[in-house]
């Protein structure tokens, strides 16, 4: 009996593996036979998913507040730039 070769998956194949087995309208074993893979994989992939997805919704949340700090920062400098240009402008009418 031959070895099966080592085969990749992509990110997207073990991500809807992965929901599929979230959804729990199979079981592992109907899931591992679907898609030709262990059990032990599907409920690997599925513990994984379970795992990171709370980190998804806070990095989110952590990443827009982030740009709009650097958004503000950016806004800001500019008023500022805006308001010495005028400033320098009346002085120089002003003459």
């Amino acid at each position: 009996m031959g070895r099966r070769k080592r085969r990749t998956f992509t990110k997207e194949f073990k991500t809807k593996v992965a929901l599929e087995a979230l959804k729990e309208r199979k079981t592992t074993a109907e899931l591992a036979s679907e898609y030709d893979l262990s059990a032990n994989q599907i409920s690997a992939w599925k513990k994984q998913a379970k795992q990171s997805l709370p980190e998804v919704f806070a990095s989110t949340a952590h990443q827009d507040k982030e740009e709009q700090e650097a958004l503000a920062a950016k806004l800001y400098e500019k008023i500022g730039r805006l308001e010495m240009e005028l400033d320098f402008l009346k002085k120089k009418l002003g003459e």
